[in-house]
C-alpha cells in the first residue's frame, strides 16, 4: 500500500494526511481477505461442543469452528471497553490475575493540586523513580495532578501508598552545581540560576516554601543549597492515586499468560479458544509496544486458527 507519512521525530510517524488513510487500508485488507465486519451486533451468549463454537447475539447465532477473543482491556470505556473478555475466559475456567489501570496520569492530595494549580500546562524533563524503577522524560503538571510520558511510565510500577520520587534536575548534581555558581558568580541571585534550569512559573511557586531565593549565591549557606537540592531532586507532590480506566492507556494484569500457548495462543484447556492482544495479562512501555502486543499476537494465532 502506498501511504504517505512524515516522521516528527525519531521513530514517531504520522500519516501525511489523515489517520483515515490507514483506516481505508486496513479495511481494504479485510475485504481483499474475505473478512466480514458486523456492527451494532453484541455477543450475549457462548456454548462450546466438541467441534465448534455457538455465539448468541442480537442479530442471530454464529457458528465457528475457532474462536479469538481480542477484546482487549478495561482501559477507556468510553470506546467500548469492557470485562467481556475477562468473562468468556472465567467461563471457560481460565484463571484472571488482578487488573488496574496503567500508562495513566497520577492524582495528587486536594492541598497540594490547590498549591501547584498554578503550574497546570507546565512540562519539566524528570527522573521518576518508583520500586526500583527509573524513567528519564518529560513530566506534565495537570489540573488534576501530574501526567507526560515520565508519569504514565512510572504508573506501571507505582500503586497508591508506594513512594514516589521526582527528581527536576536529573541530568546534574544540583548541590555541586550551586555551590560552582557561588564561587564563579557571587553576586547571581539563587532565583536567576534556578530560571535558566527550571520554568519560570515553577520557581516562582518555590518562592512560597523559600523565601531567601531572591539573596545572591555569596549569602547562602552550604545547608542551604542542601536544602534546596533536596527539594528539587525528591520532589514532594503527594500522590494518593490514578485517574483510573477512564485516561489509562492500558490494563496490567488479565488472563494468566501460563494458560495458553506461547506460540499459537490457543487455550490450553479449551481446544479453538485464542486469546491474544491486551485481554492478556501482558503491558507493555509507552511508544507503541502494546499496539504491537496486539499486532503480533494476533498475527501468531492466525497462523494456526481454522
Amino acid at each position: 500500500h502506498a501511504l504517505d507519512y512524515v516522521e516528527k521525530a525519531p521513530g514517531q510517524f504520522f500519516c501525511e494526511h489523515s489517520a483515515k488513510d490507514l483506516l481505508q487500508i486496513l479495511l481494504t485488507e479485510c475485504e481483499w481477505s474475505g473478512s466480514e465486519i458486523r456492527l451494532n451486533t453484541s455477543v450475549q451468549q457462548i456454548t462450546k461442543n466438541e467441534e465448534s463454537f455457538t455465539l448468541l447475539t442480537n442479530a442471530g447465532s454464529i457458528k465457528c469452528n475457532s474462536l479469538v477473543v481480542a477484546t482487549g482491556g478495561l482501559s477507556i470505556p468510553t470506546l467500548g471497553a469492557s470485562g467481556f473478555g475477562y468473562q468468556i475466559a472465567e467461563q471457560f475456567g481460565l484463571s484472571v490475575l488482578p487488573r488496574r489501570a496503567s500508562l495513566v496520569p497520577i492524582t495528587i492530595q486536594p492541598a497540594m493540586k490547590e498549591k501547584l494549580s498554578t503550574l497546570s500546562g507546565v512540562s519539566v524533563d524528570i527522573e521518576a523513580t518508583a520500586n526500583g524503577v527509573s524513567f528519564k522524560e518529560p513530566m506534565l503538571f495537570t489540573h488534576r495532578g501530574i501526567s507526560g510520558p515520565a508519569i504514565l511510565q512510572i504508573s506501571n510500577f507505582w500503586q497508591p501508598g508506594d513512594d514516589l520520587q521526582l527528581n527536576l534536575l536529573p541530568e546534574i548534581d544540583p548541590e555541586f552545581h550551586f555551590k560552582q555558581v557561588r564561587q564563579d558568580k557571587p553576586k547571581r541571585a539563587l532565583e536567576t540560576e534556578l530560571t535558566s534550569l527550571l520554568p519560570k512559573r515553577f520557581v516562582e511557586l518555590m518562592k512560597q516554601d523559600f523565601s531567601w531565593l531572591s539573596k545572591p549565591m555569596a549569602e547562602l549557606s552550604n545547608d542551604q543549597l542542601a536544602e534546596i537540592t533536596q527539594y528539587l531532586t525528591h520532589f514532594d507532590v503527594q500522590p494518593n492515586g490514578t485517574e483510573g480506566y477512564r485516561t489509562a492507556e492500558v490494563t496490567l494484569g488479565g488472563i494468566d499468560t501460563d494458560q495458553v500457548s506461547s506460540k499459537t495462543f490457543e487455550c490450553n484447556t479449551v481446544k479453538g479458544l485464542y486469546f491474544i492482544g491486551e485481554v492478556l495479562d501482558i503491558t507493555g512501555w509507552l511508544g507503541g509496544y502494546n499496539f504491537q502486543w496486539a499486532w503480533s499476537s494476533g498475527y501468531a494465532a492466525g497462523q494456526y486458527v481454522q
